[in-house]
This record gives structure tokens, sequence and C-alpha cells, in this order.
């Protein structure tokens, strides 16, 4: 099965792998029930286990039972090199890939362009020592893999306009297709609650007007023009405003995950892979207090 985990049979998920991977799937990839049982080990242990100190046999197993347990065998096969995975893999997400990437560039040829690159990565042809290495290794079956596959276009098309547009305002960005990486998450099971209480904490500590602000651009997708005529601004200074919130949530949040325990690197991992999973209500936690700020009818 190539580079699939080592076996993990003391494990905590071993003790009820085996109808999760007669579940799954995971024999027609070649994937044993103790490579399976690794897995769920890993994620057990990545998420369950680092968030809770003792965690029942039956927590364990509904947290795995949870699990796209299907999509995460086959994403973990194309990992390892698993041609059969690779043909499915194929088969089901080539065109959506394209699909996926059209909506974020706005052009034929730089959305084949986009999800060809992120092929590739999810491929692993790009490792330079010769070592094949797949994006698909960090899918963990926490939410559905067509949302990840989403999610990680997104980011490498706002990594690629970065490098790009370093100075570009942020109404630009939006002509541009930035507005993609906005776009609604799919919800998806076991979120951390240390993220989703930081992250509320950190919008109830923003005044009325940058709460109105920021859910006037993101949610409502009024222009800067609009939001600067109705706070009596210049565009200019909604873009900077707009900018130092998104800096100063993303810091206040670290900072807070920090607080809860979370390392750096956790902490960053949270931001970047489960705020897909937040079940906060922005829009309630956003207009708050907002005061004579109303949203206008039809954007909500």
């Amino acid at each position: 099965m190539g580079d699939m985990p080592s076996p993990a049979q003391s494990g905590p998920g071993a003790d009820f792998a085996t109808p999760l991977y007669e579940r799954s799937g995971a024999a027609a990839y070649g994937m044993s029930a103790d490579q399976f049982a690794a897995i769920l080990d890993e994620i057990l242990r990545k998420y369950l286990l680092a968030n809770t100190a003792h965690a029942s046999a039956q927590q364990k197993a509904d947290f795995c039972a949870a699990l796209r347990l299907e999509e995460l065998v086959l994403a973990r096969a194309c990992a390892a090199g698993n041609e059969r995975a690779w043909q499915d893999f194929i088969s089901r997400y080539r065109q959506k890939l394209h699909n996926m990437a059209l909506p974020i560039t706005r052009d034929g040829a730089h959305a084949a362009e986009l999800a060809d690159s992120l092929f590739a990565d999810l491929y692993g042809v790009n490792a330079r020592d010769g070592v094949r290495r797949s994006k698909l290794v960090f899918y963990t079956g926490r939410g559905s893999l067509e949302g990840w596959l989403r999610t990680v276009m997104a980011q490498e098309f706002i990594n690629r306009y970065r490098k790009q547009k370093r100075t570009v305002s942020l109404e630009e960005q939006t002509e541009d297709g930035m507005q993609f990486a906005a776009a609604v998450p799919e919800p998806v099971c076991a979120s951390d609650q240390r993220l989703e209480e930081t992250t509320d904490e950190a919008l109830a500590e923003l005044s009325s007007e940058d709460r109105f602000t920021l859910a006037s651009y993101y949610l409502d997708g009024r222009t800067l023009a609009e939001i600067a005529r109705t706070l009596g601004l210049h565009e200019s200074s909604v873009s900077r405003r707009l900018d130092r919130l998104s800096t100063g949530l993303r810091k206040r949040i670290l900072a807070g995950l920090r607080a809860r325990g979370m390392s750096h690197a956790q902490a960053i991992e949270a931001l970047e892979t489960d705020v897909r999973d937040l079940q906060l209500n922005l829009r309630s936690r956003l207009a708050q207090d907002s005061g004579a700020k109303t949203f206008p009818e039809g954007k909500h």
C-alpha cells in the first residue's frame, strides 16, 4: 500500500476500527485493517485526544463514526500511491476541480492552470527530493473531501494572488475573484470549541462600527464606495480599515487559542482548517450594537 502509516494495534482507534474498516471500503484499495486503525489513531490524537484529557471508548467510537470514512480512505490511498484509488479520484473530482477553479479565476485558461497545479500537488509530483508527498495526506475526513479541496484551492489562489499583487486594494481583489475566500463554509463535525469561543470573544471586542464594516463587506457584499458613503469616509480609509481588522482579528484569535492551551502550530492549523467548522452565527455577532447602521433588506 506504499507509505501508509505503521500499524497501531494498541492505539485508541483499535477497539472499534474493525466495523468502521468494513464500512469504509478500505480493502478495495489494498489498505489493511491495521493501516486503517493507524489513520484513525492519528486523527483521534490530533483532534479528540488533544482536546480531551480522558475520552471514553464511546466518545472515540462516535468521533470516528462521524468521519467521512469512504472519502478519508480514498484520499489516504491516493496519497499512498494506490492506482485504483487515483482512478476513482480522477473520475470523481478531476472535473470538479476545474469547476471549482472557474468561479475563483473567472477565466477558463487560468482556471485550468489552477486546477492542474492543484492536481499535481495532490498527486505529489512536486517533491524535490524524489520522495512523493501528496497534500491529500492532510485530509482527515472531518468534512467533505469536496469541501476540503475547495478550501485548498482557494488558499492556493490566495497565495498566488498575494505574490502577484501585494499592493492592490481590497476593491481590486474583489474584482479579481478574491471574494471566493469568503464563501459560506460547509459545516463539518467535531469542531474545536476553543476556536469557536476565541472567535466569539474576538468579534465581541470590536466596536459597533468595526462590526458593521466587516459585515457590510464580507456578509452583505457591499462595495468600498457604499461603505465609505455610509460611514462618511474615503474608500481608501475603508480599505485600510478592513485590512487592519482582518489582521487584528487573526492575531487576537491566535493569542486566544494559545491562552487556551494550543501550541503555536496547533493554533495556526486551527485557523487554516477548523475555521470551516465554526457554528457561530456571524451575522448576529457582527451586527451587535450596530445602532442605526442596519443591514439592508434582501442582504441577509
